[in-house]
């Protein structure tokens, strides 16, 4: 006889994943603002030495706050060993709760005090000033919200993912190919994909350069760590070609330093359509891959828990400005 499927538990968990709790703890143990300050401090170094630093104590000092916190909340909250701190499942969830009561208490004595409130503000993460898939979005968003300040954020995918996690960053921007559960994703435009080489090179005097002729050149992608992402797709781009190409052995990590590495003729590089906005100069020509090729997809990231209102409305315009310029049309793009 089958069973029946397990039900979630009450407070939400799905089943099988057990909270931690902490034996004999305080239950009527106040919870201190300091120790909220410490806990958040420490989640985002994930480093007891970097957290102390930050706060002006010693390591020891914010170990024991946040051993009293625990204990007032009544599961652990953090994992430790000797090489490793992490948040466990309940302080992960704790740390979206913390951050809003710190900012609820930081607003109230501004308040009190009389004092006007600090202007709004949006931290985007954008993989390159060279990048200007998402340039429009911005500067929509800065029109709807003359006070709003934007500050952007120079870092890969893998970085946004993290600085996002923690709460450094309000919106990424780029391709997120696999699932994350804490980071939601939406795709907002396609970009075609070219190929940067010297105003010299015979590709120059193409309409399109076939990706075959690819084979016979030395690729410069982005770096691994940066952009695996970009990478994989060019590679997948290259692959389904039916060969894969000779890789120029040095790295960089701005379109500034590949442009320079282009110009004196030691590779060619693979770039979206959105930096052949950018003045590379006069010595310098961009030209689209074709036939067939698929375009490269710019997605907006965010917190899926607790996004901030103007990252929900940077994701909505975002949205609205794709369906206008049919960014994401099957014809292409139409100018931005």
């Amino acid at each position: 006889m089958s069973s029946l499927p397990r039900q979630p538990t009450f407070d939400g968990r799905p089943p099988g994943v057990a909270i931690r709790t902490i034996p004999d703890a305080g239950g009527g143990a106040r919870i201190e603002l300091r120790q909220l300050r410490y806990f958040v401090t420490l989640a985002e170094e994930l480093h007891f030495g970097h957290a102390a630093a930050r706060e002006h104590i010693v390591p020891s000092a914010l170990s024991a706050q946040v051993q009293r916190l625990e204990r007032a909340v009544g599961v652990l909250l953090v994992d430790r060993t000797t090489r490793h701190v992490a948040l466990t499942a309940a302080g992960a969830r704790f740390l979206i709760e913390a951050r809003q009561i710190l900012a609820h208490v930081d607003r109230a004595a501004v308040l009190a005090q009389g004092m006007a409130l600090a202007a709004p503000r949006l931290r985007v993460g954008v993989l390159d000033e060279g990048y200007d898939a998402v340039r429009p979005v911005l500067r929509a968003i800065q029109a709807r919200h003359p006070e709003l300040q934007i500050h952007q954020v120079l870092a890969g995918v893998p970085e946004q993912c993290r600085l996002l996690a923690d709460g450094r960053l309000d919106v990424g921007v780029g391709r997120l190919p696999g699932a994350a559960p804490d980071i939601a994703a939406e795709m907002f435009r396609l970009d075609s994909l070219g190929v940067l080489v010297p105003a010299e090179h015979p590709f120059a005097r193409l309409a399109h350069v076939p990706v075959t002729a690819l084979r016979d050149e030395t690729l410069l992608l982005a770096d691994e760590e940066q952009a695996p992402e970009f990478n994989a797709f060019v590679a997948e781009v290259c692959r389904s070609a039916g060969f894969f190409p000779t890789l120029f052995s040095g790295s960089v990590q701005t379109l500034r330093a590949a442009a320079d590495l282009v110009t004196q003729g030691r590779c060619v590089l693979c770039t979206p359509a959105s930096t052949a906005a950018v003045s590379f100069g006069p010595e310098l020509t961009w030209r689209p891959l074709g036939p067939s090729v698929p375009r490269y997809p710019w997605s907006i990231l965010w917190r899926a828990q607790d996004p901030s209102r103007y990252a929900v409305d940077l994701v909505r315009t975002a949205r609205a400005l794709s369906a206008e310029q049919g960014w994401r049309d099957a014809a292409g793009e139409r100018a931005s």
